[in-house]
């Protein structure tokens, strides 16, 4: 699969710009986390991209992400890919196979915490973000309410690294796409 392909079915099914640009964000991070771990780019970044491409007509844990996963396989998109998607649900339950498993886990919830986190700030910049900031916030449970602070924690655990390490990783992989994602680097 093709990253213009994954775009393609982004863009049929997620019509909200939020969407998109999560998709965007998420993507930026897993190629990032790509390069280190000396892993396919192109792939890890796709599963990024189309990891809540369904959400718009799947809306909740019933149907996101099963329901999308088979809508994938109808379009010939490779089991990897699918079942890496599949396991940025933690509530589904399922085993990681790969490391690219683990990581989508670990950086879907936090790419959209770090980038509202800049999104507070005075220059809405990626840059005034740091683990200390992004811990702070954590702790605020009405900001940014519908994420689940134990996949922030529990992402960075199941990856392998520290919570702040992760933190500032994501941060520094969102900035090239800052701009895309309607903050600034």
């Amino acid at each position: 699969m093709h990253r213009e392909d994954a775009w393609q079915i982004l863009t049929e099914y997620a019509q909200e710009e939020r969407t998109r640009k999560h998709g965007l964000a998420v993507e930026a991070v897993m190629q990032a986390y790509a390069r280190l771990l000396h892993e396919d780019e192109e792939t890890w970044g796709i599963v990024g991209l189309l990891h809540d491409f369904d959400w718009e007509i799947h809306p909740t844990e019933e149907l996101h992400p099963m329901e999308g996963s088979k809508l994938l396989a109808a379009r010939g998109v490779p089991e990897d890919i699918r079942y890496a998607i599949l396991c940025h649900a933690p509530f589904l339950g399922l085993e990681y196979r790969s490391t690219m498993d683990r990581a989508i886990y670990a950086c879907d919830e936090l790419s959209g915490f770090v980038i509202a986190c800049a999104l507070v700030k005075p220059g809405k910049s990626l840059s005034e973000v740091d683990p200390a900031s992004v811990r702070k916030k954590m702790k605020d449970k009405a900001f940014a309410r519908s994420v689940r602070r134990e996949d922030l924690i529990n992402g960075a655990r199941d990856l392998g690294v520290e919570l702040d390490e992760h933190i500032r990783f994501v941060t520094e992989a969102l900035k090239p796409v800052a701009h895309k994602l309607g903050v600034n680097p």
